[in-house]
């Protein structure tokens, strides 16, 4: 999702580099790096490992859907097309780790490095703008997210309760103001991407939820006797022909968000060790890990649909096709929930410290904003209580939680943030960056090409964008702000 991969680990990854060592005046040793840097130790598998578990996320439970718009020819096509995209440009993002040369260039710690090394300018201003967004409307994305997993764990002990005779309606609003109060408080812990676990316990309940609704479409196609759906997707009539187009559109960005990673390979990449050279290893780890997980997606997704057809739901856990067993259905949505309150926070530190860094050096002899609070904690180190971090951070979360339920659109937030994320960070950096990276001549036939694939995939954007937001307008005519009931 997203800005990465919908899990968003790549904020740990900032931490293979960030200790101050000089550099070392004979260059590398056993002990460091060409850069000065404690030598890194990743390798094939870590990478494969790392890429694998910051991609499957939350945006896995809205493929089903994605399928039924587009149907069983052109949903998994456009999976396969979406997925060799991203390895493609991936493969070329990974050319540009090291500016220059590729074993003794200058080394991009971030993605925004690598822009600003290779291309410079105005464009790393737009970068940034862009990266920041994109972590807004995911920090958004996962208000929604979890407020109607918690949601989705009442009503279906409700279901159960009363036997479905009681259709269980009930606000998101209470969830989303739940979770805000959470993550405000989880947000004044200055270091939270060093708790190292965080991966950890995010991967192990990312898999839990995407393995549980895999298993419950394996078993509801069992019980049907059959796959349902048809060739076309959901069919005119059941939908208007507008709606139809718009759903269309919506899928691929919901598809472009569930394959999301790009913005993080840098970092991952920054924790690989040499030789080999680290864009030989990331490409044979960026192979293994997008077949891993399209095969992974295209089982989850076509599976959900081949159980609900054309009423497939918008997200496969908490849209109610399942029922029962209604605990599995609780332990899955308990794990979205404990994923996406650890996975918000790895993805707006680093939009906090970027703020905090230009207000820092913006007011320099303002107490409120640099005077740190020494607050004594009985059996733990002290707090150190910043006011202008417990305001920003805080009023960061209150404007994601008001948003959110605002426009409480789980399918349409996350077709948004993958159409406004696919084409600038996936596709168009990386090409222009391999473009000056390697000196391709302007006009030349591989120039064309780029051009062409980069234009094509900026249609496709715009469209996804185009289908997504003509969704949050459908919905806004069905449901009232903060009053929208489930």
């Amino acid at each position: 999702m997203g800005v990465g991969g919908e899990n968003g680990f790549g904020s740990n990854f900032h931490q293979v580099g960030d200790v101050a060592i000089n550099m070392q005046p004979n260059g590398p040793s056993k002990c460091f790096d060409d850069d000065g840097r404690i030598k890194r130790t990743g390798n094939f598998w870590t990478a494969s490992a790392h890429i694998i578990t910051a991609v499957i996320g939350s945006g896995v439970l809205s493929l089903a859907w994605a399928i039924g718009q587009l149907g069983w020819i052109a949903g998994p096509v456009a999976m396969f097309l979406f997925s060799f995209v991203t390895y493609y440009t991936s493969t070329l993002l990974a050319d540009c780790y090291r500016a220059g040369d590729p074993i003794t260039g200058k080394r991009s710690y971030t993605y925004m490095d690598a822009v600003r090394n290779n291309l410079g300018g105005v464009k790393v201003t737009i970068c940034g703008l862009i990266q920041y967004a994109n972590l807004f409307g995911v920090a958004i994305g996962y208000t929604i997210a979890s407020s109607i997993s918690m949601m989705a764990i009442k009503r279906s002990n409700c279901f159960h309760e009363s036997h479905g005779k009681n259709p269980c309606h009930m606000s998101s609003n209470i969830y989303m103001i739940g979770f805000g109060v959470v993550e405000i408080i989880l947000s004044q812990i200055p270091d939270f991407d060093q708790l190292w676990w965080l991966s950890i316990v995010a991967a192990i309940m990312s898999f839990t939820y995407s393995s549980i609704g895999l298993a419950l479409g394996i078993v509801q196609v069992a019980a049907n006797g059959g796959f349902k759906g048809s060739l076309t997707g959901i069919s005119i009539g059941a939908v208007s022909q507008s709606e139809k187009v718009w759903g269309s559109f919506q899928a691929f960005g919901d598809i472009a968000f569930a394959y999301s990673f790009s913005n993080i390979l840098l970092e991952i990449q920054d924790t690989i060790k040499s030789p080999p050279s680290e864009a030989k290893t990331m490409k044979k780890a960026t192979l293994l890990s997008v077949t891993v997980t399209t095969v992974f997606y295209m089982l989850c997704g076509c599976m959900g649909y081949a159980a609900f057809g054309d009423a497939a739901p918008g997200n496969l856990l908490t849209g109610f096709g399942f029922y029962n067993p209604y605990w599995l259905l609780d332990i899955a949505n308990a794990a979205i929930v404990i994923h996406l309150v650890g996975a918000y926070q790895v993805f707006v530190q680093p939009l906090f410290a970027f703020i905090e860094k230009w207000a820092a050096a913006t007011w320099t002899k303002s107490i409120f904003i640099t005077k740190e609070i020494t607050v004594p904690i009985p059996c733990y180190r002290p707090y150190k209580l910043n006011l202008f971090r417990l305001v920003w951070r805080s009023a960061f979360v209150v404007l994601t939680t008001i948003v959110s339920m605002l426009l409480p659109f789980f399918n349409d937030i996350v077709g948004i943030l993958g159409a406004l994320g696919f084409w600038p960070l996936t596709v168009y950096f990386p090409v222009e960056m391999y473009i000056a990276q390697k000196k391709i001549p302007k006009w030349s036939s591989r120039w064309v090409c780029f051009q062409i694939l980069s234009m094509t995939c900026l249609i496709i954007s715009i469209c996804a964008a185009t289908g997504s937001v003509a969704g949050v307008i459908l919905d806004l005519k069905k449901y009232r702000p903060f009053k929208s009931n489930y």
